[in-house]
């Protein structure tokens, strides 16, 4: 083993320069083949599923698109000159047909070189609108379904700096706007504009528990800027273009129309703004207004919120939530915590929920009250609502079945919400007389669709409950053989109609209208595999044991060619995996892969590595467990270890792989992950990190599932660091960032330093910083490179 990675590092450090300046390259043929592809559409359905409307979009992104102007403010990224996201993903094309016929039929009219985003169906579902971007700004537009022609509506003016731009009328005859201020002033050039003193701030003594958000407002320049941008005015338009103002400039972020359309709740954000939390914890007012513009009541006011109690399930105090009701005219919903927001307090009920009827001049009513934290209300057609409450550190999760005449409740699912086998699945949902969504329920029925996992495989269900007894009935269970079934939607349930997409490895997922009662289906779509030249690759869920008893799987590939019965050659194993926290054994063991999906390889995984000859165990099961009062991470570096070696000896008791010849990856949690196996074990010869953390005293205040801050268990902090233990890392690793990461935590500056770190103290490693990118990659060139990369690397590591 020494001989083997003496060598290894010998070619690693011979193939690396200390500085390398290279263009762009793409990957060999057999990986470029794969990656290059056209992405098929993506798939739009209206609430009767009589409409389909096809969305088409490049494969990827452009350096060019990634090159546009950018504005970081208040943890939003957002293009100054078109006043909408930088980071949106266009269509270019729309397609619509009638779900029952054969051909899809070209939008006519479409603007030229369409940047299209804000996709929805009107209430009556007869028209669609979309906003396109153009190199001024953002415009609205509709389509006629039955003409299958597109129209503009407004001038590029639009501002969606904030999110959705418009708001459909229930009349499906004109729309609420957000447009650009007349009178906007011009942002401020931060660079060229002298500061008149220091940035200043204070801390009160409170104890607070703020994790490290990115792109958050820096100056008194930011916050001039940041106003600017999200300050709209708010118009009526008809189809014809017509304007006539609704209300006059403020910083708009959220309007929602009544269900029966007489009211309108308006949200705006207020100062004083915050350095060191993102906008959805700035200060924000909430008032309801009349059809008019006239303020009918101002229903909640929140105050700037930078202090929060320690833990996952503490919320801040006030009214959170608030939301009109879906199966009433006009009435709002909203839960307050009854134990000040604070997990730590002992309370023996959390959170009440109240409603609130319009016109809001009586006080609000108590609906409900939760003993863990309120998760959500859904209402039905029905005199019945669906409450959900939950803990996270037990991971429990109550759902309440209540009788809004009578106020009694049930509970209908008390469980482990990772405890997927004992899923009961979700309400199948329809549209009311006020077009919401809301829990179908008939002759005291309801429906629900369920994934169907099992330990002997996953089984997607249709179940019948009994709103009074709460039994159910199994109307429905997916047995296709050799593919998979995903139930969508119950289109007709007396009749057994339903929606359902199905897909195989080679088989791309397609729609198909099914009856349950003949078992006959009829596509609905027929999208073509564009990845045929791994039609043939060999794939396998493997279930293997960890030293300490607990049930892992992973989905093994192999070579198309590679001979399985005879295992002359023995091949080199590429492991990708995300480490997942729990907190039983018996639900860290749960499988919910299926052989059966389809195999889609794409920048995050090592799937196209089987076509260089590589045997690839993806998304390998990696639980972190902490049962009772033993939190996950208390023994995470021995659980990774004993995780990474059982998928070795898993895939090497089947006589695939040379042992010798095994390197693991992972993207953020992942690469964090790799890092510490490749500095705390011999098990790999290298491994692929990206866009990770690997100093946890840059994420102080907690890190994904770490609720404890550091000074709370510095040694673990310190333990679970790879820039920490970097003097015990001498295996080749290669790091790869996007240089404008934009995830919580994960700087790019962690990888700056960690390489740093490793190079100063001779460990062979390469870091990569790809330009433009944020945490997930999109630039078609970076793409190709990045597997260019890694393509190299494998091959010095392992074939050389």
């Amino acid at each position: 083993m020494k001989i083997k990675l003496t060598i290894c590092l010998l070619a690693f450090l011979n193939f690396y320069d200390a500085q390398e300046n290279i263009t762009y390259q793409k990957p060999s043929a057999e990986i470029l083949k794969l990656a290059d592809y056209q992405r098929p559409p993506s798939v739009l359905m209206n609430s009767k599923k009589d409409w389909v409307v096809f969305t088409y979009r490049p494969t990827y992104k452009t350096l060019e698109d990634l090159s546009q102007s950018e504005m970081k403010l208040g943890g939003l990224r957002i293009n100054p000159v078109t006043n909408i996201s930088s980071s949106m993903t266009y269509s270019n094309n729309l397609k619509i047909r009638k779900i029952n016929d054969k051909n899809e039929i070209q939008v006519k009219n479409l603007p030229s070189n369409p940047k299209i985003a804000y996709v929805s169906f009107s209430p009556d579902e007869k028209k669609l609108a979309f906003t396109n971007t153009t190199n001024k700004g953002v415009e609205l537009w509709i389509v006629d379904m039955e003409t299958a022609s597109a129209k503009k509506i407004t001038a590029d003016n639009l501002n969606a700096n904030l999110g959705m731009p418009y708001v459909w009328y229930n009349d499906s005859q004109s729309f609420l706007i957000r447009t650009l201020p007349q009178n906007r002033p011009a942002l401020i050039d931060a660079a060229k504009d002298l500061p008149t003193g220091p940035i200043v701030s204070t801390a009160d003594g409170k104890v607070s528990q703020n994790r490290t958000y990115q792109d958050l407002l820096k100056n008194p320049q930011d916050e001039k800027n940041f106003e600017t941008l999200t300050a709209s005015e708010i118009y009526n338009v008809d189809f014809n273009g017509n304007l006539k103002k609704f209300k006059n400039q403020d910083m708009y972020t959220g309007l929602s129309f009544s269900p029966d359309g007489n009211y309108l709740m308006a949200t705006t954000i207020k100062k004083p703004f915050s350095y060191i939390v993102p906008l959805s914890r700035f200060p924000s007012t909430t008032v309801i207004y009349d059809m008019k513009g006239n303020a009918v009541k101002t229903v909640n006011q929140v105050p700037l919120n930078e202090i929060m109690p320690k833990g996952f399930s503490s919320v801040r105090t006030g009214k959170r939530d608030m939301g009109w009701r879906s199966d009433a005219p006009a009435t709002l919903t909203y839960a307050e915590a009854l134990d000040g927001g604070d997990q730590s307090k002992t309370a023996d009920y959390r959170d009440e929920i109240f409603t609130w009827e319009a016109p809001f001049t009586a006080a609000p009513k108590s609906f409900f009250k939760t003993k863990q934290r309120y998760d959500n209300v859904v209402w039905t057609n029905d005199h019945y609502a669906i409450v959900s409450e939950g803990w996270y550190d037990t991971r429990n999760t109550k759902s309440y079945l209540i009788d809004t005449n009578s106020g009694e409740s049930k509970v209908f699912d008390d469980r482990n919400y990772q405890d997927v086998y004992s899923d009961p699945g979700n309400f199948n949902t329809t549209k009311n007389q006020y077009g919401r969504y809301v829990i179908d329920m008939k002759g005291g029925k309801a429906y629900l669709i369920g994934d169907g996992f099992t330990k002997d495989g996953q089984h997607p269900f249709i179940d019948e409950m009994d709103v009074k007894s709460l039994k159910k009935k199994r109307l429905y269970t997916s047995n296709i053989k050799n593919g998979k079934e995903e139930i969508i939607d119950i289109l007709n349930a007396s009749k057994g109609e339903i929606l359902t997409t199905q897909q195989s490895p080679s088989l791309y997922p397609n729609y198909f209208k099914k009856n349950i009662k003949s078992n006959k289906a009829e596509a609905v779509t027929n999208f073509a595999n564009p990845f045929e030249s791994i039609k043939d690759v060999y794939k396998e869920v493997i279930t293997y044991k960890r030293n300490d008893g607990v049930t892992l799987t992973g989905t093994l590939y192999l070579p198309a060619n590679y001979d399985r019965k005879t295992k002359k050659e023995k091949l080199p194993l590429l492991i990708w995996a995300y480490p997942t926290e729990y907190k039983d054994k018996n639900t860290a063991g749960q499988n919910t892969q299926n052989p059966n999906d389809f195999t889609f390889p794409y920048y995050g995984s090592f799937v196209y590595w089987t076509t260089k000859g590589y045997a690839v165990l993806d998304d390998a099961a990696f639980p972190i467990i902490g049962e009772g009062k033993t939190e996950p991470n208390d023994t995470f570096i021995p659980q990774l270890v004993a995780n990474a070696a059982a998928a070795i000896d898993a895939v090497d008791h089947l006589g695939y792989i040379d042992r010798k010849k095994v390197a693991v990856g992972g993207h953020s949690y992942g690469a964090f992950m790799t890092a510490n196996l490749l500095t705390h074990s011999d098990l790999f010869a290298c491994g692929i990190a990206r866009s990770g953390a690997y100093n946890r005293t840059l994420t102080p205040f907690g890190f994904q599932s770490e609720q404890r801050n550091y000074w709370d268990i510095p040694e673990i902090y310190n333990k679970m660091s790879p820039f920490m233990n970097a003097d015990k890392m001498k295996t080749p690793l290669l790091l790869i960032h996007g240089d404008a990461d934009n995830n919580p935590g994960t700087f790019t500056l962690q990888t700056e330093r960690y390489f740093q770190a490793l190079k100063n103290l001779g460990a062979p490693v390469k870091m990569v910083l790809l330009p433009k990118e944020a945490h997930g990659y999109q630039a078609k060139e970076n793409i190709l490179h990045l597997l260019w990369e890694q393509d190299q690397f494998l091959e010095k590591c392992l074939k050389k």
